[in-house]
Parts: C-alpha cells; structure tokens; sequence
C-alpha cells in the first residue's frame, strides 16, 4: 500500500481517514469488493465505547439482504446508492495492533457493500459468509473498559458488558444467565 501517511505515524483525524481509505481501497482492488467510494463519507468518532466502527445510512424501506435494492425508486438519486458514512472510532483504533484495525475495515467494507447493493445491511449469513470471505470477525474485540459488568451468579461466566445505565443493569433481578438460568450479577 502507498502510504502517504505511515501507519504507525497517525495522529489525527485526518491521518486516521487518510490511511483507512488507502486499505480500505486496496482491499477492493485485490479482494474484490464491490464498493464506490464516492459515495461514501468519512468521520471519526471520539465517544464511542463499543463500535471499532460503524456505517451510518439511512433506512430504506422494503431494503431486504439479498435483494438488490431500486435505488431509482428514490427522488433525486439518478439511480444511485444514497451516500453513507463510515465512522471509525478513534479509542478503538488507539487501542488495536494493525491487523485488528485492518480486520475492522474490512468489516466495515461488508456492510458498505450489503447496504450500496441491498439498501440495508445486520450480521446474518450474508454477511457472516462475506466476512469469511474477507477474513474478518463478525463483532470486534472490546476495547474500552465497561462501566457494568454482569455475570453469572451460578458460575461465574460474563454475561455482558454494559457501558451505561441500561434496563438490563437496572433490573437485572428480572433476567437470568443462559448458561445456568441463575440470577445476574454485578462483578
């Protein structure tokens, strides 16, 4: 890859967009990923806490996976794909070696392609079976700490990471564990 901004080297913002499109082009130069790029916007998010990443589009009605969506059904689209935004998440970034931050693009590049060819996209078997495709995960690692921990209170095993108040914390007396069906708890 050309790096005009090394990736060790990324200190902003921008440098941080810089880079992520130069992979994010090459990987659909040499995977063959179906995407245009002018079609698509670029942020970096300073807040989020549990998405390396993102694509932020709008919902379209009857959008379905596997279906191509009639994109000329729109008002003022000319039959192309409405834009969408990829929005990386700057902690997410900080905190992962290359290869994960590689393997967030190119999950994010699955659900730009899913949502420029289908209107929509989630993380069903489509999506799975692309992601495989392009060696990527379906979820990311974490990388933030949680403010609530909840885990089993039979054995012990995490049942999620919250990081708000959130129902599921608030009244985690009314929710039970998969593993055992024993009551949440706090850790």
């Amino acid at each position: 890859m050309d790096d005009s901004v090394s990736y060790e080297g990324i200190r902003s913002d921008a440098a941080l967009i810089d880079w992520s499109q130069q992979y994010c082009r090459q990987v659909r130069r040499e995977r063959g990923v179906s995407v245009r790029f002018d079609l698509v916007d670029w942020a970096v998010s300073h807040r989020a806490k549990r998405r390396a990443a993102a694509v932020k589009r709008p919902k379209l009605d009857a959008a379905t996976i596997g279906e191509r969506y009639d994109w000329g059904s729109i008002d003022g689209s000319d039959g192309r794909p409405l834009p969408c935004t990829v929005s990386l998440t700057w902690d997410a970034f900080s905190a992962f070696d290359r290869a994960e931050w590689e393997s967030t693009l190119r999950h994010e590049l699955v659900h730009v392609e899913q949502y420029q060819r289908d209107g929509t996209t989630d993380h069903g078997t489509a999506f799975r079976e692309r992601a495989a495709q392009l060696d990527t995960a379906v979820h990311c690692p974490a990388f933030a700490e949680p403010k609530h921990v909840l885990t089993c209170g039979a054995c012990g095993e995490l049942v999620a990471r919250r990081y708000r108040d959130c129902k599921l914390v608030e009244q985690r007396e009314q929710y039970r564990s998969d593993c055992c069906g024993a009551s949440l708890e706090l850790a």
